[in-house]
């Protein structure tokens, strides 16, 4: 087990030093100044945030998560309803999604893609006998995302409710939640999608035209693509890119993927990509001695997946494979709430993929007790 996490943890490291380097070179602009310094030097700050946060939550036990996830919840709601409040949420570019404090500041809605898998799962394993139950098996589950999903539709921030919703389908789906459920789901699903704004609709009329006609694609996609263009196969070298320099929107945050491709080529973004295979690969092995609906697996499996989630999401956006959405690269683009949420969210996942030597003979025992289940049940039938 150790070595699981110790490989798992080199990944994390090789991921956190790519992203340092490429927040580095994609800060870069048309007029160099001591901007770019100004972006490493804040994106190392969080960095450091982040691993120290990270390495408390990863020697807190799994029990401490599941006790204390509705009060986590409940603070977190809490932040999404202070940010909608003119004078404490800071408004930019039409949206109100940030908190200051001094210096610093952060995205509530980062905070729910941790505290809603924790109690949803916490939720689970209590109620898992009443799971098929019509009524109690399904209101109080939904209650969590229907207070989440609105409070971050409003502020206003499409992408993030949808991640936040598929996250929360995935850990119920691994949780046993009856099919039927999922397909309730559709209902309000709907009902968002025949509310959205002109401009929300526009990115979708936008990316169907552009597979059509490149000359319908929104500007950002444009330059995105042209960039993947200019790097071929083994790209233009590390800092040597052009679309950063003030032609590819969010070069350092939203679009850093775009960067990856023209300075390191096809190889360097399939090498990405193979990171962060064998981060999920090398994270599910931390859970294979765990029971399939504990709190730890439902959890620790979810994190881990809305993760992979995130940096798939953000590539298709990228590629145009997905309509454009301001979605961050986890680990790689320059941000500080983002940034420090992903590392507190690997450590969570340390945390939870800990066994005492108890609980290992417990699950052994099970898996024992199984086992000779079937080989009596196998005999009776022949």
């Amino acid at each position: 087990m150790n070595s699981d996490r110790n490989l798992f943890l080199t990944l994390v490291c090789v991921l956190l030093g790519f992203g340092v380097l490429m927040v580095h070179s994609a800060s870069v602009t048309s007029w160099p100044t001591e901007f770019e310094q100004v972006y490493l030097s804040r994106h190392a700050i969080h960095l450091i945030l982040g691993v120290i946060a990270a390495s408390l939550c990863s020697l807190l036990p799994s029990r401490f998560w599941k006790v204390s996830a509705p009060w986590l919840f409940g603070g977190s709601v809490t932040l999404l309803i202070a940010v909608l409040i003119p004078g404490i949420g800071t408004r930019i570019n039409d949206s109100q999604r940030w908190i200051r404090f001094g210096p610093f500041q952060m995205q509530p809605s980062e905070l729910a893609k941790i505290t809603l898998p924790l109690l949803l799962g916490a939720m689970l394993v209590k109620r898992q006998e009443k799971l098929r139950r019509p009524i109690a098996g399904t209101i109080p589950f939904i209650l969590p995302i229907a207070m989440v999903l609105p409070l971050v539709l409003k502020e206003p921030d499409l992408g993030t409710a949808a991640f936040l919703a598929m996250s929360s389908g995935l850990l119920l789906f691994l949780g046993g939640w009856p099919i039927r459920n999922f397909a309730l789901g559709m209902i309000p699903a709907a009902i968002v999608a025949m509310t959205l704004k002109p401009y929300q609709w526009k990115r979708i009329t936008d990316f169907a035209a552009a597979w059509s006609d490149i000359d319908q694609a929104s500007y950002q996609v444009k330059q995105s693509l042209l960039s993947f263009g200019s790097g071929g196969l083994m790209g233009v070298g590390i800092g040597k890119g052009w679309q950063k320099l003030s032609y590819l929107p969010e070069a350092n945050t939203d679009f850093v993927f775009a960067v990856v491709g023209e300075e390191l080529g096809l190889v360097g973004s399939l090498g990405l990509v193979l990171l962060w295979a064998g981060f999920f690969v090398t994270g599910m092995t931390l859970f294979r001695h765990h029971e399939r609906r504990s709190f730890e697996y439902l959890v620790g499996v979810t994190l881990l997946g809305q993760m992979v989630l995130q940096a798939v999401m953000n590539v298709a956006v990228v590629t145009s494979m997905m309509p454009t959405k301001g979605i961050s690269h986890p680990l790689l683009s320059y941000g500080g709430s983002n940034l420090v949420i992903s590392l507190v969210s690997i450590g969570i996942v340390v945390s939870l993929s800990k066994m005492s030597p108890g609980e290992s003979m417990v699950v052994r025992d099970q898996v024992l007790v199984r086992s000779e289940n079937n080989r009596t049940t196998a005999s009776a039938v022949a």
